[in-house]
């Protein structure tokens, strides 16, 4: 496996244990999810909302001050969160 492949699959198991501690749980309490769907050469993660998080009004608030900004605070290399459908 190359280096960026190994690279990334370690990203992703970090961004996956921090979601798992830190933002699941609150997610799972009020009936929603994140999924990571893939992340980019430039470290630019795309998530998708999941269950009652997809479409609620709060989202983009959940996503940018919640799940955003804890997971650049663990894991500093990730540039940005980027929503997809």
């Amino acid at each position: 496996m190359p280096d960026d492949q190994i690279h990334r699959r370690e990203l992703r198991d970090r961004i996956e244990a921090v979601l798992d501690q830190h933002i699941r749980p609150g997610l799972h309490a009020d009936g929603g999810g994140v999924e990571v769907v893939d992340i980019d050469d430039d470290h630019i993660v795309q998530v998708r909302m999941q269950g009652a998080c997809q479409g609620c009004p709060s989202s983009i608030m959940t996503l940018t001050m919640g799940i955003e900004a804890t997971l650049k605070t663990l894991i500093p290399e990730i540039r940005f969160l980027e929503a997809v459908p």
